[in-house]
């Protein structure tokens, strides 16, 4: 059955981070690496034209690079929070 158009897909991207980082509200500091990202979103009601507003961040972990991980999670993000981190990793790989 197809979705609403108020119901969107989670949208994903991957975060590469080139040095260990530190995310609040996750245990130490998390292996340089390529983590999958998701983004829950919703609709914006009363715009002339179809908007979305971001309203989760969720990182899966362990990195994509572990194969078979004996666990895996989804943990919520802040989403500023992680754009910081990318930018500073960014800042300090250059």
């Amino acid at each position: 059955m197809p979705e609403s158009i108020d119901e969107p897909e989670p949208s994903q991207s991957i975060a590469h981070f080139a040095a260990p980082f530190v995310l609040s509200g996750l245990e130490g500091q998390l292996p340089a690496g390529d983590y999958d990202i998701d983004h829950d979103e919703e609709l914006i009601e009363g715009m002339s034209r179809l908007a979305w507003r971001r309203v989760a961040t969720f990182i899966h972990l362990p990195a994509r690079a572990v194969k078979n991980p004996a666990t895996s999670q989804l943990v919520a993000i802040d989403y500023l929070e992680l754009e910081t981190a990318l930018r500073r990793d960014q800042e300090n790989a250059a």
